[in-house]
């Protein structure tokens, strides 16, 4: 039993990383133009535009929780005043709305991908192996989230969060999330099991994000009004406007 908790808790979360890093560069040397959502708005637009939103605002947020819970150490909110009525309270209200929005939003995704043809046809074979575990991951979190603060007798930022933190010094406390609850336990497989899959899918798309466009040069559009403007004696019209002649 003590091997088995080294290998889910101690080497495991290495395993999954090193596919993930190994994965995600093997991708961008050999399949650097496929890195993309495949995109089936033109096939479906109405489910999708409800759907994508809730999805990937709602993940943001959740996200943006489980690095405050898993990064942020205890003692750093006590210092900044945070009671633990108020840190648990957010975590039932903030996590549970933006996990809600999460499932919501996966759910009408995973509906419009069975109930469109054109878009169930653009289904690979990596997508019927991601969307169960992605949605297994999801229904999972949430379940942890809304059952956690509730139940108030176990905190993960003794238990979970030491174990995460751990595994980044290269030291993992193998005790610290054997003693958890199966949710989180479950939880954090599925999770592990996710980032394994996630360069070899369209998860991998994150990676093609259009940060560049926020520092690009601004583009100068004419109207057409100016193109059709009649020419001065003396000026040459060229492609783009009217320079002097």
């Amino acid at each position: 039993m003590n091997h088995l908790r080294v290998t889910l808790w101690g080497v495991l979360p290495y395993v999954s990383l090193i596919l993930f890093v190994a994965g995600s560069l093997w991708r961008y040397r050999y399949d650097r133009f496929g890195v993309t959502t495949r995109s089936s708005q033109l096939h479906e637009s109405r489910l999708l535009s409800v759907g994508g939103p809730l999805f990937h605002f709602g993940l943001l947020f959740v996200l943006a929780g489980h690095f405050v819970g898993l990064v942020v150490p205890e003692w750093l909110t006590e210092d900044a005043h945070v009671s633990e009525h108020l840190y648990r309270a957010n975590a039932l209200v903030v996590g549970g709305i933006a996990g809600t929005a999460t499932a919501t939003g996966l759910a009408v995704l995973l509906w419009r991908r069975m109930r469109v043809r054109a878009v169930r046809a653009a289904t690979g074979r990596t997508d019927r192996v991601l969307y169960p575990v992605l949605a297994a991951v999801v229904l999972a979190g949430l379940t942890a989230t809304l059952l956690g603060p509730v139940s108030g007798n176990y905190d993960y930022r003794l238990g979970v969060s030491v174990w995460f933190r751990s595994v980044w010094e290269l030291d993992p406390d193998v005790s610290a999330m054997a003693s958890a609850p199966p949710v989180y336990q479950v939880h954090a497989l599925l999770g592990m099991a996710l980032f394994a899959l996630w360069p070899f899918s369209r998860l991998v798309h994150a990676f093609a994000a259009p940060v560049g466009y926020v520092a690009r040069p601004y583009v100068v559009y004419r109207s057409r009004g100016d193109a059709r403007r009649p020419v001065p004696p003396g000026e040459v019209r060229r492609s783009g406007g009217v320079t002097p002649g």
